[in-house]
């Protein structure tokens, strides 16, 4: 994983692209703190669609309670 300046990126964006496509993974800072990850999008999406069928099928796993006592705007509040 390489780490780059928001600057920086800004600058050579097609270089971190070109990286990217190459498999490299880049952390954005800004001011010394993380803010991004840049990172090719076919290894994120293996990963979050595995996240994302464990999710489901935990949740079709649980018992629906239809409980609910609280209206929409105090779910906003």
């Amino acid at each position: 994983m390489r780490t780059v300046t928001a600057a920086d990126a800004n600058r050579q964006f097609s270089s971190v692209l070109r990286g990217v496509s190459q498999g490299e993974t880049f952390t954005v800072v800004s001011r010394g703190r993380p803010v991004a990850t840049i990172a090719p999008a076919s290894a994120d999406h293996a990963r979050r669609s595995a996240a994302k069928a464990r999710l489901l099928a935990r949740l079709r796993a649980q018992e629906r309670t239809e409980a609910r006592d609280w209206s929409r705007e105090e779910l906003y509040e």
